[in-house]
């Protein structure tokens, strides 16, 4: 079972600020936009299903020892106008660099989407899920490679 804790961090004002903490002990600030002084919860439902696949995809390709030296996941998506405001439509763009076969992303990305990531098998009950990808070519140094053994 997963667990959270939020408290209201002040009593005093309109303010609707939360301390959350994970069961893990990890914390962050949740508000609202009017607040803005963190994220919103729709927000870290965004951050939620980048970085699921992103947890995914990187350890995938480390197994298939890709030599990735960057990678970027952009997020964005789209919600009904009526309440509750669901998401309709999610685009993900995965950008890696280094010497990474293009089979082996797609491989990463499919199993990501069909039978890792919770938080995309949640989403798609609601949103289309797009997901696109790019690989940007930098050569490794041979002496890269045996470090990283």
């Amino acid at each position: 079972m997963l667990t959270g804790r939020l408290r209201l961090a002040t009593v005093e004002g309109e303010g609707r600020q939360f301390v959350a903490q994970s069961g893990s002990g990890h914390a962050l600030v949740i508000d609202t936009r009017d607040g803005n002084t963190g994220a919103t919860p729709v927000e870290l439902v965004v951050l939620a299903v980048g970085a699921c696949t992103a947890i995914d995809v990187i350890g995938i390709l480390r197994k298939k020892r890709q030599q990735v030296m960057g990678y970027e996941v952009m997020v964005s998506a789209e919600q009904q106008e009526e309440y509750p405001r669901v998401f309709t439509k999610v685009k993900i763009h995965h950008t890696l660099r280094g010497t990474i076969a293009r089979e082996a992303v797609e491989r990463a990305i499919h199993l990501s989407e069909t039978k890792y990531c919770s938080v995309g098998a949640m989403l798609a009950r609601t949103a289309s899920i797009e997901t696109t990808y790019e690989i940007i070519p930098e050569f490794v140094p041979e002496a890269a490679n045996e470090g990283a053994r």
